[in-house]
């Protein structure tokens, strides 16, 4: 293994590969996801909805209760939601 002021040439190289690689590798991920959200769209569904249920489906099921709650609380402040029964 060469060592060039005490670093490993050969395991620095193995680095830099593997990251090269795996930036690739995302690269072509991001890509898939661009193409499959333009199907989305072409098939008449609407992207920003998806991305708005795939961030819900990945939160904590009480942080988006809470969220949830508050949203419809200040829609309602704002009288864009009718009023509850009692108040």
């Amino acid at each position: 293994m060469t060592q060039v002021f005490g670093v490993a040439g050969d395991l620095l190289k193995q680095y830099i590969a593997k990251i090269e690689r795996l930036e690739q590798e995302k690269t072509d991920v991001l890509t898939t996801i661009r193409e499959t959200y333009a199907d989305i769209k072409s098939n008449g569904l609407e992207p920003k909805i998806i991305r708005r249920i795939l961030k819900e489906r990945k939160m904590d099921k009480n942080d988006l209760d809470e969220e949830e709650t508050l949203l419809a609380m200040y829609k309602r402040a704002l009288g864009m939601l009718p009023e509850l029964d009692g108040q």
